[in-house]
C-alpha cells in the first residue's frame, strides 16, 4: 500500500506554505516537532484547560486519539463532563455570536432560559446537566452502598460507554471522552471538585446520600500517575502538549520532579513541550510563564524542544491536529512535503 499523493495533505501544505513568522512559525515548528516525536516512536500527553469541550475540540481531538496521536490526558472536571454534554445535548445548545454586546439584562434572560453561557455558546441546564445527573448519581449511590472507590474519570468512562446510541444528539465520532474511554487512555482530573458535577457530588455528600470516599483524591491521582508516567515515557519518551494553564497543566507536569526528588527514583524528563495559550507573559503567572522557567523546577531540560504559541487554541489546535492526522495517514508523502518546504 503506497502513501496518498501530496494533494491529500491540504492542511499540512497550507501550514508549511503560509506559516512563516511569529505565532504562525511557532505553530509550524511545534507541529513538525510533534510529528517527528511520534514518528520516532514517542508518545504525547495532553493537558486541556479552558472550555475546550464546549468549543467542540472533540471534532479533531477524538480522531487524533483513535489515530494514536494522543496517549494520555490531564483535563479539568469541566472539560471531562462537557465532552459528555456535547454528546447528549448538542442540538439544545444555543450560540450567541454577538455576546460582546450583551448587557446584564441579556445575560439574565439567558439565565431564565436555563442556559449557562460559555463565551459565545451555552450549555442547556435540563438537556445536559440534569440529563446526565439521572445516570451518574445512581452510580455514585451504588458505589457508596458497595464501598467501591474509583477515580473521577472512571465514572464518566463507564457512563459514556454504556449510554445507548439513541441518547446521542452529537456525533459520537467527535466525542473525545468516548474515544478516550474506548482506548482506555490514562487520565488525571486534578481539582475535579471545581466542576458542575463536582458541586452536584458535594451536595449529595452533604445530604448523606453519597460517601465522599467513593471518589479517589487528587493525591491518589498523582500516586497512580507515577507508574503511568514511567510506562508512557518508556522508549522514545513522552511529550507534553498543553492548552491553557492552571491545574490541568501544572499537576501532571510536576510528576517528573516529584519522582526524582520525592520518590528519589530515576525518571526520564518530558521529551517535548508545547503550550497554546492566549495568556501573555506576566509576573508570577503560571499560565504566562515561559517554558524555560520550568527548567529551574526540573520539569524540562535545556534539551527539551519547547514551543509557545500565544494564540486562541480553538484556532491553532484543530489546525495542528488536522495536519498531524494527515501525516499519520500518509507519512511518506508528509515527509516529502516537509522536505520540499523546509529542506
Amino acid at each position: 500500500m503506497t502513501d496518498a499523493p501530496q494533494a491529500s495533505l491540504p492542511t499540512l501544505e497550507f501550514v508549511l506554505r503560509n506559516f512563516k513568522n511569529f505565532n504562525a512559525r511557532a505553530t509550524r515548528d511545534a507541529l513538525l516537532a510533534y510529528w517527528r516525536h511520534i514518528e520516532g516512536g514517542g508518545r504525547m500527553f495532553w493537558a486541556v484547560a479552558g472550555a475546550m469541550s464546549s468549543a467542540q475540540l472533540g471534532i479533531t481531538l477524538a480522531p487524533a486519539i483513535r489515530a494514536g496521536l494522543v496517549h494520555g490526558l490531564s483535563v479539568t472536571g469541566a472539560n471531562l463532563e462537557e465532552s459528555l454534554f456535547r454528546l447528549v445535548a448538542h442540538h439544545s445548545y444555543i450560540d450567541f455570536p454577538h455576546y460582546r454586546y450583551f448587557t446584564k439584562d441579556d445575560d439574565t434572560r439567558i439565565l431564565n432560559q436555563r442556559m449557562r453561557r460559555v463565551t459565545d455558546t451555552s450549555i442547556p441546564e435540563d438537556e445536559a446537566f440534569r440529563a446526565v445527573e439521572k445516570y451518574v448519581v445512581p452510580m455514585w449511590k451504588r458505589a457508596t452502598e458497595s464501598g467501591e472507590r474509583r477515580f473521577w474519570h472512571e465514572y464518566f468512562y463507564e457512563l459514556v460507554e454504556s449510554l445507548p446510541a439513541t441518547s446521542y444528539e452529537g456525533n459520537p465520532d467527535e466525542c473525545w471522552l468516548l474515544a478516550a474511554a474506548q482506548a482506555k487512555l490514562p487520565i488525571v482530573v486534578p481539582g475535579y471538585e471545581d466542576s458542575t458535577f463536582g458541586n452536584i457530588f458535594a451536595s449529595h455528600v452533604k445530604l448523606g446520600e453519597c460517601g465522599a470516599q467513593i471518589a479517589k483524591s487528587g493525591i491518589e491521582y498523582m500516586a497512580a500517575f507515577y507508574d503511568q508516567y514511567r510506562e508512557l515515557s518508556a522508549g522514545s519518551g513522552i511529550g507534553f502538549f498543553q492548552i491553557g494553564g492552571g491545574i490541568a497543566g501544572d499537576f501532571p507536569i510536576c510528576v517528573v520532579p516529584s519522582i526524582k526528588y520525592d520518590l528519589e527514583a530515576p525518571v526520564k524528563p518530558w521529551a517535548y513541550f508545547c503550550q497554546i495559550s492566549d495568556s501573555t507573559t506576566s509576573y508570577g503567572s503560571y499560565s504566562g510563564a515561559t517554558p524555560n522557567e520550568k527548567i529551574t523546577w526540573d520539569k524540562l531540560t535545556a534539551e527539551t524542544p519547547m514551543f509557545v504559541v500565544e494564540s486562541d487554541a480553538t484556532i491553532v489546535v484543530p489546525l495542528m491536529l488536522s495536519a498531524l492526522l494527515e501525516c499519520k495517514r500518509a507519512p511518506e508523502a508528509a515527509g516529502k512535503l516537509v522536505s520540499r518546504f523546509i529542506g
